[in-house]
């Protein structure tokens, strides 16, 4: 998730501004410097992996506006639902569309995303679980730069603790100068601990749409176990269960719905049609 009105990080004793650029009234952060990173290497990565199953690099290119497009409306219309008592009941209605102000909720993005994989893959009639399993890895790897751009961007913070490796915001910041979990790094390194795991399975697959499947169940584990430190949630449901609990338990419910499924509907797909 993604607010606006952050401050800049201190992690041992080091400080990071987080905009990157600022071009007069117009500021670039850090957090979007990361994201489109993210995107861009994701995408030149899924293009090489798709070689392997005679996907052009071109492919994933064209898909790239579709994954954009459908990631921000999904990642906003998410977070929107998610905070509409908080941030948007009682605003302009244009509020809702102010996307540069920040409110973006990942679950969402990845919902959309995938619709508009979906409609680019029907659209060129490409193998949709081939697209799925090449761009899985990328998905992983583009995370691990946008929990960095979080971290920087001071949001998707934690709970207060006296760990040695928390991390000190600054006063004027949500966390009050208090020392909070840095769970934007424990989700990066263990999205970049799944993106390893996902290249290696991708060149043993057994069938198309695994790798895909992995990355559900495993992000909707990895994630879910992270919920457990955030701080930046206002209402707790039973006084522990956050909003990302509800989600990734979605996420990790298709992914293994996904891996049971799909072996049944390729094969009878497949399968030779019986003479007459």
């Amino acid at each position: 998730m993604l607010r606006g009105g952050t401050a800049a990080a201190h992690f041992l004793r080091r400080k990071v501004d987080p905009v990157a650029i600022h071009f007069g009234p117009i500021t670039v952060r850090w957090y979007g410097v990361f994201i489109v990173a993210g995107m861009v290497l994701g995408i030149f990565l899924a293009g090489r992996r798709g070689l392997k199953d005679r996907l052009a690099p071109e492919v994933f290119h064209d898909l790239l506006p579709w994954i954009i497009v459908g990631g921000i409306v999904g990642a906003r219309l998410l977070f929107v639902i998610t905070y509409w008592d908080q941030n948007f009941s009682g605003e302009p209605w244009w509020h809702v569309l102010a996307v540069w102000q920040g409110g973006l909720v990942f679950h969402g993005g990845l919902a959309g995303a995938a619709a508009g994989v979906v409609w680019f893959a029907r659209r060129r009639q490409l193998p949709l679980w081939v697209l799925a399993d090449a761009l899985a890895p990328s998905l992983a790897l583009g995370h691990v730069l946008g929990r960095v751009g979080c971290f920087i961007n001071g949001c998707c913070y934690g709970l207060p603790t006296g760990v040695p490796w928390a991390v000190h915001y600054p006063l004027e910041h949500e966390t009050k100068g208090l020392p909070v979990h840095p769970t934007q790094l424990y989700e990066a390194g263990l999205n970049l601990l799944l993106y390893a795991v996902l290249e290696a399975l991708y060149k043993r697959k057994q069938f198309d749409g695994q790798v895909f499947a992995v990355y559900l169940a495993a992000y909707g584990v990895l994630r879910g176990g992270v919920e457990f430190f955030r701080g930046d949630y206002s209402n707790l449901m039973g006084g522990w269960i956050t909003p990302g609990h509800w989600t990734s338990l979605v996420v990790l419910a298709a992914g293994i719905g996904l891996w049971y499924r799909l072996p049944k509907v390729l094969t009878r797909r497949d399968a030779p049609t019986p003479a007459p």
